[in-house]
């Protein structure tokens, strides 16, 4: 196990992603200013299940992923930060929120490449970027470049898909990447009939 800061939000975050951050909570400045003494600055992500970001008292999701923190930025109210996703774990017990949110964790394992996977793969980014075009509002461009790694592809297609924070999270929950795939096709295509519906 080993003791991580925290940083919950209302958003899953996936390895292999970028994370944008406004920080401006006292206890989450706290957090950064101590990962700018560290030599591998690293904090825990995971999706708050009711509750709210700001303020505490919220509920937290077990699964999350570790991101490393790799640029700060001084904004007009608040700073910025910029962290990429890195590996998945789970929260074995929750330790005190003073002077930010800190947990013990467990990684879980990496999910491991298969080739026999690169046609559900290709089937997989065809419907998210076609889902993608067809979306208003989408944070993601339909023409978002993907890693060339098979599995950090898979996870930032996860990342890409046009999808709500419970299908995300049963999508970082994934333990395979047959299944990871799997869900996200499943779950584009009930995204996309969605959208044709309205």
């Amino acid at each position: 196990m080993t003791a991580l800061p925290m940083f919950p939000l209302g958003s899953v975050v996936f390895p292999y992603t970028p994370l944008p951050l406004r920080v401006f909570e006292p206890r989450y400045l706290t957090l950064i200013g101590r990962l700018l003494d560290e030599d591998d600055p690293r904090f825990g992500v995971v999706l708050i299940e009711r509750g709210q970001e700001v303020g505490g008292g919220d509920q937290r999701r077990r699964i999350g992923t570790t991101a490393r923190l790799v640029s700060i930025s001084t904004g007009a109210d608040a700073l910025v930060a910029v962290a990429v996703g890195t590996e998945r774990f789970s929260v074995d017990e929750w330790l005190a929120d003073e002077p930010y949110p800190r947990a013990e964790v467990t990684p879980l394992p990496e999910l491991d490449w298969n080739d026999q996977l690169t046609p559900m793969r290709t089937e997989a980014e065809a419907i998210v970027r076609r889902t993608l075009a067809r979306t208003p509002e989408a944070p993601w461009d339909s023409g978002t470049e993907l890693s060339d790694d098979p599995i950090a592809a898979a996870w930032q297609l996860a990342a890409i898909a046009p999808l709500g924070e419970y299908d995300r999270y049963a999508l970082l929950q994934s333990a395979t990447v047959g299944s990871l795939l799997r869900q996200i096709i499943d779950l584009t295509l009930e995204a996309e009939l969605l959208w044709s519906d309205e």
